[in-house]
């Protein structure tokens, strides 16, 4: 049997780890979720969701990746089989495999827009646009909008070399190639953001503009509380789902990544080092750099339509038209657009690991084999959000995959190792190496605190939503058929992961 990988280094494991969690979010969704849900005010329930379930369940994840890791296996299936020796433990454990390929599905054409548009960015393609509405209109032609086909024959072209790099990487494995992405991307990231932030801390308002239109005002903007949104329940449960998008709890890339440690690595302080390196990206970096440019620019009223207009236009439509109008900016513009690559791609081979691993550990396969089998697949599968774009499939496939199935997995994972595991066991497992011993109370927030928040969150949106969300009540008839293609091809994702995780204990029976 060959020996499994494990990681270079100790700083490897922590930038490959912030890198998993580092993404398009920290920089796109992050400070439009803060301006949209009371700027300083939404901040609140962010720390707390970071305090109550981000945090502890990137303890709980680390150590039940390494547990695996030590046992020989680094997918959800396998570690839940090991904590619960029960039939149903591993078809649960189909949703750590089934949840990052479905976001997969939509988040590599997404980073495939930042490679194309640094390129753009480089060769003065966008020259002659300047107003948001311009770009508005270039990233719906880029997209493919009026086409027969639902793509552009260019935003295929850069799909596909986003498809080659992220195959590219991973064909080198753990060391040789994730952890060497991690290592020369992550510090690449650092200097083009803090570059960014020089810049847009140094912006001058364009002529004509009034004096309040400054970026003091502009942090301002998305700094000051609106201490009245704390009334609203959206905005508690916007900030559960920024924290666990951010960190990359409930993908179930943080306990694939965690099997590759050895068995008495240290997991508090590592876990805690990698979660707040992504917290310094998100928290100081990305939202020092979108929404304060465009108030320099666009003043109060233009970045409130900016910030109501969603991620997509806030980073593809606004940024370029604000780098357009400074000096450099098309230097500037590649730098913005190059460091959402970089933040995708470290993502993307996170997400994609999980798939590979369970392949590789369950059924035997070499490591060649299964990246390319993964890889295949995606390529493939992303064609369903790529061409139904219009039709709301991307939508479709990132609130099942990326919004509902992440509160979901990560109930499941918490009460296999806090309550059937056992959560003494637990906190003993997590403590294995440890450097420092978490605080005593965080063992009741773990235990208790995190699986009830998760259950009440399901249970609020079930009962609130559930079913006119499951009967598509407010989708246009005309935009329900790709939704539907969506929903079908998750289920079918679902349906070959169980086949293959029935294939992979028989396997193991005969074995044995």
């Amino acid at each position: 049997m060959p020996k499994r990988e494990l990681w270079a280094s100790r700083l490897g494991v922590v930038l490959a780890m912030a890198g998993n969690a580092v993404g398009l979010g920290n920089f796109l969704r992050f400070p439009v979720q803060a301006a949209q849900n009371g700027g300083g005010a939404f901040m609140i329930p962010y720390f707390v969701a970071l305090l109550l379930l981000g945090v502890p369940l990137a303890w709980c994840e680390w150590a039940m990746g390494r547990l695996g890791g030590s046992h020989r296996t680094g997918s959800a299936p396998g570690v839940f089989h090991l904590l619960w020796k029960h039939p149903a433990a591993k078809y649960l454990g189909a949703l750590g495999i089934c949840l990052p390929l479905g976001v997969l599905t939509y988040y590599l054409y997404v980073e495939s827009w930042s490679l194309a548009y640094s390129f753009f960015s480089l060769i003065w393609n966008m020259i002659g646009r300047t107003s948001v509405e311009d770009f508005r209109a270039f990233l719906g032609a880029y997209q493919g909008g009026g086409h027969r086909l639902g793509v552009s024959a260019i935003g295929y072209l850069f799909f596909a070399i986003t498809i080659g790099v992220n195959y590219w990487v991973m064909s080198g494995g753990i060391a040789r190639g994730i952890e060497r992405l991690a290592r020369i991307g992550m510090p690449a990231l650092f200097l083009m953001a803090i570059g960014l932030v020089v810049r847009v801390l140094t912006l001058d308002p364009p002529s004509g503009a009034p004096p309040e239109q400054n970026v003091v005002n502009g942090l301002g903007f998305i700094w000051n509380p609106d201490l009245a949104s704390l009334r609203n329940g959206r905005v508690w449960l916007a900030a559960a789902g920024q924290v666990f998008f951010t960190l990359s709890v409930g993908f179930g890339a943080i306990q694939c990544y965690a099997s590759y440690l050895r068995r008495r690595d240290d997991v508090v302080v590592t876990s805690l080092s990698a979660s707040m390196m992504n917290e310094f990206v998100e928290v100081i970096l990305g939202a020092t750099i979108a929404i304060p440019a465009a108030y320099v620019f666009f003043g109060h009223a233009g970045t409130v339509e900016v910030a109501r207009s969603g991620a997509f236009n806030l980073g593809f439509a606004a940024m370029p038209s604000i780098f357009l109008r400074m000096p450099g900016g098309a230097f500037f513009g590649w730098i913005w657009f190059f460091l959402l690559f970089i933040a995708g791609l470290t993502s993307s081979v996170a997400l994609a690991q999980p798939a590979v691993a369970f392949l590789e550990d369950e059924l035997g396969w070499s490591h060649q084999r299964a990246v390319r089998s993964v890889w295949i697949f995606l390529f493939l599968a992303s064609h369903i959000p790529i061409l139904g774009f219009a039709g709301g499939a991307l939508d479709e496939v990132d609130f099942w995959a990326g919004t509902i199935g992440l509160a979901l997995f990560a109930l499941v994972e918490s009460v296999i190792f806090l309550w059937i595991f056992g959560a003494e066991r637990a906190w003993s497992e997590i403590h294995v190496g440890a450097e420092v011993r978490l605080p005593r109370p965080f063992f009741y927030v773990m235990k208790y605190a995190t699986p009830l928040l998760l259950a009440g969150i399901l249970a609020a949106w079930a009962w609130q939503q559930g079913w006119d969300v499951v009967r598509m009540r407010e989708v246009p008839p005309e935009a329900r058929p790709w939704r539907w293609a969506a929903r079908l091809m998750l289920i079918g994702m679902i349906a070959v992961t169980v086949a293959l995780i029935r294939r992979a204990w028989a396997r193991r029976e005969k074995s044995t």
